[in-house]
Parts: C-alpha cells; structure tokens; sequence
C-alpha cells in the first residue's frame, strides 16, 4: 500500500469533538491501524497521554513521560524562534502551560520532540483528509522512527506492528520525505 504524507504544520490542539464525530474518529483510526497491520499499546489517558506515548516509544515504558515532558521543555525554552510563530499566544505562557502536568502535548510539542531527540516521528491520525502526518526533526541523529497514533483532539498511543516483534520499525513507503 501507498499512503502520501502531508507536510507537518505545528500547531497547538483543537476542538474537542462531540462524542458522534469522536466515535467516527475512534472507528476510523482502528481501520486504519488494522489495515497497516498496526496495534496500540494503549497508555493513561490523563492528560500526559502524548508524552506517555512518546516515552514508551523512546524507553520502552509510559513511565518516563514526566523525562519526556522535562525534554521536550527544554528544546521549547533554547529554541524559542523555531516555534514561537506557531503559537497563538504569548510564548511565555505557551510554555508555562505546556509544562505543566498533565497538560495535553500538542503538534509544537510533537516538533519539538522529533528535533530534540532527532527522530522521525510518524503519528497515524483519525482526521477524515489525513491519513498519517510524518514529523521531521531538523537534525536527524538516529534512523528509529517513532511511531504514534493520534484520536484527533481526543488521545495518543504508541503503535507498533502486529507481527510480534514489538520494538520491529514497521516500512512505509513514501515518495518524498516531508520536511517542517
């Protein structure tokens, strides 16, 4: 199968949808994730999901998504001018928010993520024109793909392939790399 990717745009989470369009969402990621052959390792939906999800992708544990978050910060604060257009308020407060516990992690965190660990991250969505958006990090140090799904404006998970190799990087194929 051959799936486009669309060019990654940062920006900070959405509406919550009703629960009508959050199910059709829900029942169009799972067709998804079944057609690549893909299942989620579902983590707390506590507001840290994002950072759960990356953790365990990253240290094969939700448990470190505190370390994550701490990480993910820091990129924020030292690289303000490569994020700060994408914010629709002061940055200061962007930042205080997103630091927070349990604050939901947004696609500017995402960014921020692939460029401070330097990993592609591959984010499988329920978006009805968006099938998988594949993040970019400026400086790629490492070939690992982080493989996440996203129920828009509702939860993340890891993903991994179904085949029972668990940490196996899954091969999809693109035509042009994107870059943010």
């Amino acid at each position: 199968l051959h799936v486009e990717p669309c060019h990654h745009v940062p920006k900070i989470n959405g509406e919550i949808p009703s629960l009508d369009e959050a199910s059709m969402d829900h029942e169009r990621l799972s067709d998804r994730l079944r057609l690549y052959e893909l299942t989620e390792n579902k983590v707390k939906g506590d507001g840290n999901c994002q950072f759960r999800a990356l953790s365990d992708q990253l240290y094969q544990t939700p448990d470190h998504h505190e370390f994550v978050r701490e990480q993910i910060i820091s990129q924020l604060k030292s690289n303000r001018e490569a994020y700060d257009g994408y914010v629709p308020m002061a940055y200061d407060e962007y930042l205080e928010k997103v630091s927070r516990n349990g604050e939901w992690g947004d696609h500017v965190t995402l960014q921020a993520a692939a460029d401070k660990y330097g990993v592609k991250i591959f984010v499988m969505t329920s978006f009805k024109d968006t099938c998988y958006i594949e993040i970019q990090p400026k400086v790629q140090k490492s070939n690992k793909v982080v493989l996440l799904s996203f129920w828009a404006e509702v939860h993340y998970n890891s993903i991994f392939p179904q085949n029972g190799r668990k940490r196996m990087q899954p091969t999809f194929h693109t035509d042009t790399a994107i870059s943010a």
